[in-house]
């Protein structure tokens, strides 16, 4: 499969990018500053330096590629290189920019242009409540991080809007408090949050992402993800 990543920089993108390569899968990874990029030289790995926010500047890396992932999250500053622990966990709440919402609204304008379909979106299952959250998360965790991360849980918000009415074939990932932890079993739940699933290490959130990719039944569906 030949697929883009958006956010190959950050913590989860470059899980994506290392798995996506060890599975044999092609992979164009659009970024700001191509020295952060690791797997430089890997010879089924494209760089392309780009403005995630502009969508001619992002069409031409997406042309002939099979499906998109976007790794983009919200960041002090508006850096946007990948997604921050806004799950359940902690993270800046204040003083972040739309780069996930405007990120999500240019990569869709530029698919339309080039007939790429599938796309698969990070966003956070902290911003969610429903039945898959037990008592303690639906009364006391979720309100209290809505109040602390609002910024970033409103570009969240704003992300899934975008995505649900992009016509595309899309698959919104939520993941909960990400870490740097070793990879583990985890869990998936479709249309709900997982119950219990606070956590989930990055390593693990790009395995489920990478599945996801190749199962046509999660097309127009939210996937959560946790412990």
């Amino acid at each position: 499969m030949k697929l883009v990543v958006f956010g190959a920089t950050g913590g989860t993108g470059q899980h994506v990018v290392r798995q996506a390569l060890d599975a044999g899968h092609h992979v164009t990874a659009v970024v700001r500053d191509r020295a952060r990029l690791p797997h430089a030289g890997h010879g089924r790995l494209e760089t392309v330096v780009a403005d995630v926010l502009d969508p001619e500047a992002i069409a031409a890396s997406m042309a002939g590629r099979d499906a998109v992932v976007s790794a983009l999250g919200p960041r002090p500053g508006g850096t946007g290189s990948g997604p921050v622990s806004t799950g359940t966990g902690t993270g800046t709440g204040t003083g972040t920019s739309s780069v996930c919402s405007d990120g999500a609204r240019a990569i869709i304008t530029a698919m339309r242009a080039t007939g790429v379909r599938r796309l698969i979106v990070v966003t956070a299952s902290g911003h969610i409540v429903d039945q898959g959250d037990g008592p303690a998360s639906r009364f006391l965790v979720k309100p209290l991080l809505r109040r602390l991360l609002r910024d970033g849980f409103a570009d969240f918000a704003r992300t899934d809007e975008a995505v649900r009415a992009s016509g595309l074939d899309w698959t919104i990932m939520r993941p909960p408090r990400l870490t740097d932890g070793e990879r583990r079993a985890y869990r998936t739940a479709t249309d709900v949050n997982v119950r219990g699933g606070i956590t989930i290490a990055r390593a693990d959130l790009a395995d489920a992402i990478l599945a996801v990719l190749n199962d046509p039944a999660t097309a127009g569906h939210t996937v959560s993800v946790g412990y």
